[in-house]
């Protein structure tokens, strides 16, 4: 049984945490793009089919693969853990009438666990459920919309509702009331799987403390440093939590804050910059400037200490990791057209799963060709559809497990 060990970005990977695309998809028009944080619809057949080569790639390079419906179904064996769920998920989806709520529970209360997993994250139709007359105002405003809850369109990006760091994880509280459900079901796999997460896996941060952070703006840069990107959509609040957190209570003794642009294009941390080996990194050529950089470490009282500098990146990056030589592969080349157009299409968004091997895909094919000049092996996927959803490989992978380098 593989546990929570995640000391590195490149470590060779053995358990990964996917969710295969499903039909929470067909849920996005238009009118709900920006509620639901998409600018296109995924087409589900291919998407699914380019979401089984990506998971075909990984177990094919001896990865275990697991799926978040089964593992959080497996969380919810016991009937009161299963009911606390329910009601807890009813509540995070914010229907006012009590007689809907009713309706909702007992509708998911007779589900097999595994359906009723899957209805969560597709979406609770009020045509399945029936449809109670409204009787207050909110519900008669509503009453056109054909779900009670909304769906998770964006589950498969795995990596933001949580982070396995070290020998625990994050749980994290998501920025958006699209996404914010995704990590109670992430909640309910730690606190109560223990295939998932075995006795003594630490718990850093959890979905219902008040600050936002997501998982791809933490990158494990090494046993001793995580870096975590001040973004869009992850908190100053919520970065000093966690670093107290696991600073106090690992072998990790740093946290960096990477300051990066706050605008969709920039969303997090690995949209610009990712690692591929021990010595090597795929950056967005926009950030190769200096950089404003947080130190957060622990004094000898256990307190947090600030200090802030002012770096290019390769000059931080030698330092931390201790190399006197850094690649930074620029994505997109020095071509400002090709960077523009691969970085959209998550080109620096690649996922290592061993040193020097890495998945990315196959439409970044400027950025695939630079990696391969530097000795980087590149194993590509198909991508016409999962890249609708903006985010890449490593987006769509919550590592649990690596080797140690």
């Amino acid at each position: 049984m593989k546990g929570i060990h995640n000391f590195s970005e490149i470590g060779k990977l053995n358990k990964v945490l996917l969710h295969k695309i499903g039909n929470e998809i067909e849920a996005l028009v238009p009118d709900n793009f920006e509620r639901l944080l998409f600018d296109d619809i995924p087409y589900l057949k291919i998407a699914r089919q380019e979401y089984d080569k990506f998971a075909e790639l990984l177990t094919s390079n001896g990865v275990e693969v697991v799926y978040y419906i089964d593992e959080t179904a497996k969380a919810l064996k016991d009937s009161a853990v299963r009911s606390e769920f329910t009601s807890r998920f009813i509540d995070e989806s914010e229907i006012g009438s009590p007689r809907v709520k009713e309706a909702i529970k007992g509708y998911l209360d007779r589900m097999d666990i595994r359906d009723m997993v899957e209805t969560v994250i597709s979406g609770v139709k009020k045509e399945e459920v029936g449809c109670p007359d409204p009787n207050s105002l909110a519900d008669y405003i509503s009453r056109a919309y054909p779900y009670y809850t909304d769906p998770m369109p964006n589950l498969y990006f795995t990596r933001d509702p949580g982070a396995c760091v070290g020998n625990g994880m994050n749980v994290h509280h998501m920025s958006t009331k699209a996404r914010r459900r995704e990590a109670l079901l992430l909640h309910y796999m730690f606190a109560y799987n223990k295939d998932f997460a075995p006795e003594g896996s630490q718990m850093w941060y959890d979905y219902d403390q008040e600050y936002s952070i997501e998982g791809g703006d933490v990158l494990v840069l090494s046993k001793d440093v995580v870096a975590i990107g001040l973004s869009q959509r992850t908190t100053a609040a919520g970065i000093e939590r966690f670093a107290e957190n696991i600073l106090g209570n690992s072998e990790f003794r740093k946290v960096l804050v990477f300051d990066i642009p706050k605008c969709r294009a920039f969303m997090h941390l690995d949209t610009v910059f990712t690692m591929v080996d021990y010595d090597k990194f795929t950056i967005h050529p926009e950030i190769e400037g200096p950089l404003q950089i947080f130190e957060i470490t622990l004094d000898k009282n256990g307190k947090a200490r600030f200090q802030s500098r002012q770096e290019e990146l390769v000059n931080i990056l030698s330092s931390e990791l201790k190399m006197t030589a850094i690649e930074l592969i620029r994505c997109g080349g020095d071509d400002r057209m090709a960077a523009q157009r691969e970085q959209w299409n998550d080109g620096s968004n690649t996922l290592a799963i061993a040193p020097g091997v890495v998945v990315t895909y196959e439409r970044n094919y400027v950025t695939n060709d630079l990696l391969t000049k530097r000795g980087v092996k590149v194993l590509t996927i198909p991508s016409s559809e999962l890249s609708r959803g903006r985010g890449g490989p490593r987006c769509m992978s919550c590592p649990v497990n690596r080797d140690d380098i």
